[in-house]
């Protein structure tokens, strides 16, 4: 796949994902951490214009001035940005007019492929804005199931969707030798800059699940009192629970004595045989601990991975997202991508249902809040 085909590949299935979408649904924002549908639509597009387009196309002119105040996300080294629990206020401009941003940039990036396919440079840069955009598919996903799933109609997105109905198809524990390991990004093919610095780490035996927490598990937990017991939980989860009136996982509900759940394809019984998702880490290790076993460390999963069935959840591990050793950030707007998170959150390893094709890998690091579960996040134990 040419370079430019590969840009249209992925640039059409963002608008794939929001095929679906009436007009309204563009624009809500019921929480700070979501972003409305149109926000993600115009914010992967600005990161071509501006990180791209104004720096390698000769006389390119910007689409709409405003557009970088309303789409930037963090970057300060760029400038000032609309205040992030302020996107859903951006009703203006309106849908139409995203659209046709895409359409601008998309076409102002195909020439200036064309022109300089050569640049090795400029062909990783873009490389980057791909993968920023494709980790904003599977956001724009979650996003989109929590806007709806706060609607009390519990309106379908996709009608022959299944991802929360998936299966396990393992079985058993895998055993992990004691010894020294390497974990971290090598070789070729695209990474992020928080998967380098390759390193040696010591791991003690351990014994790791091949399967993931059922749905069937995790009621058992819930039914045994998990959510009113506090010596099940970390001190800040705890808090977390009874502030929160948590109960059971994001989307759960008992409707005539039965518990159902907001899929993407509406509102469905729980499968007790699929695999959980949408809990926090706080919500993992209390289940970790009522299990007597515990969540893995990263490392631990990098290194068991290659025999575990893995990539339909988000699995959390117990590790801080802390830099690798060697670490550096780039200069400039780029080195705050994924340097300047790496305080009070969480690595979680895999992929999910929601993760676009080829956009994972054993080494990715991706990191969420502790009491974060609106993506599609898991929980695989090792034993004590």
């Amino acid at each position: 796949m040419t370079l430019a085909q590969y840009y249209d590949t992925v640039r059409t299935a963002t608008q794939d994902i929001c095929q679906p979408l009436q007009t309204e649904d563009y624009v809500p924002q019921p929480v700070p951490f979501v972003s409305p549908p149109k926000w993600h639509l115009a914010h992967s597009t600005w990161f071509f214009e501006e990180f791209i387009l104004k720096k390698y196309l000769p006389g390119y002119v910007v689409f709409d001035e405003d557009f970088g105040f309303l789409f930037n996300s963090y970057y300060n080294n760029v400038g000032n940005r609309v205040f992030r629990a302020n996107r859903g206020n951006i009703t203006r401009p309106n849908v139409a007019q995203v659209y046709e941003y895409r359409q601008y940039v998309d076409a102002h990036m195909q020439e200036l492929i064309q022109a300089k396919a050569d640049d090795a440079a400029l062909a990783g840069l873009i490389v980057l804005g791909l993968n920023h955009e494709q980790q904003h598919q599977e956001l724009l996903v979650t996003d989109i199931k929590y806007i709806l799933g706060g609607n009390p109609l519990f309106p379908v997105y996709d009608e022959v969707a299944d991802w929360e109905a998936q299966h396990n198809t393992g079985t058993g524990f895998v055993t992990i030798d004691e010894g020294v390991y390497n974990v971290g990004h090598e070789g070729a093919g695209f990474s992020f800059d928080n998967e380098h610095g390759r390193h040696k780490v010591y791991l003690n035996q351990f014994t790791i699940s091949n399967t993931l927490v059922t749905n069937a598990q995790y009621l058992e937990f819930i039914n045994a009192g998990g959510y009113t017991n506090f010596n099940y939980w970390l001190d800040e989860g705890w808090s977390w629970v009874t502030e929160n009136k948590i109960e059971a996982p994001l989307y759960w509900y008992i409707i005539d004595r039965q518990w159902m759940h907001y899929t993407l394809s509406g509102l469905k019984p729980v499968d007790p045989d699929a695999m959980l998702t949408h809990v926090s880490f706080y919500e993992a290790a209390a289940f970790a601990e009522w299990k007597r076993m515990r969540l893995p460390t990263e490392f631990e999963w990098e290194i068991a991975s290659a025999q575990l069935n893995w990539g339909k959840r988000w699995e959390w591990t117990h590790s801080a997202y802390l830099p690798y050793p060697n670490f550096h950030k780039p200069d400039g707007a780029l080195g705050e991508y994924n340097g300047k998170f790496m305080v009070n959150q969480m690595v979680l390893r895999g992929a999910s249902c929601a993760t676009p094709k080829g956009h994972s890998r054993n080494t990715y690091r991706n990191f969420f809040h502790a009491g974060e579960r609106w993506q599609f996040t898991g929980i695989r134990l090792v034993k004590l």
